[in-house]
């Protein structure tokens, strides 16, 4: 059983990494997920929550909230790798490392300009079809760490070509770490 921890830029292709893990047999942890349930009890938009949480209870706050759910997959018998999809922060990579001794972590990286074509499509409730809030949401995902966390990657997985070249790469990288 592993734990890896899938982190990029938005758009970049982490979900890709989760769908394919899942096929895998892998169960996703997303800690985007962890803050959005937190954003609908809250009433308020998730980037502010995001913001907001860390501000109230420390940089280590959404890492805590996903270690908590892990620990309960594993006390319930879970046996099936997880990934834990949006690692932002260095202080979430050392609460994973604290906590579980086989933890890696994989980013996936694309350029902005693909991205942001991307995540026009996708069209989630945070993503904009405006390039200046989608630059001040790679500010604020940058502010939290995130480019530390992509530098501390056990393997970086770079998604701007076709989509089968991508997969490629990852199927290998499981195959690598035995997922």
């Amino acid at each position: 059983m592993k734990i890896i921890g899938v982190s990029g830029m938005p758009g970049s292709g982490k979900s890709l990494v989760s769908e394919m893990a899942t096929k895998k047999g892998a169960i996703i942890v997303s800690m985007g997920d962890i803050v959005r349930e937190e954003a609908e009890k809250r009433g308020e938009p998730s980037k502010e929550t995001a913001k907001n949480l860390r501000a109230e209870f420390g940089q280590y706050i959404v890492a805590e909230l996903t270690v908590k759910k892990i620990k309960k997959l594993l006390d319930e018998g879970m046996e099936n790798s997880i990934v834990v999809e949006g690692i932002r922060s260095p202080h979430e990579v050392e609460m994973f490392k604290e906590n579980f001794d086989n933890f890696l972590i994989v980013s996936i990286f694309a350029n902005p300009a693909l991205r942001f074509e991307r995540l026009k499509l996708r069209m989630r409730e945070d993503d904009s079809t405006d390039y200046n809030v989608f630059k001040a949401r790679d500010d604020t995902e940058l502010g939290f760490g995130l480019g530390s966390v992509i530098s501390l990657s056990d393997k970086m997985i770079v998604n701007e070509s076709d989509i089968e070249s991508c997969c490629k790469e990852i199927t290998e990288y499981f195959d690598e770490i035995d997922l």
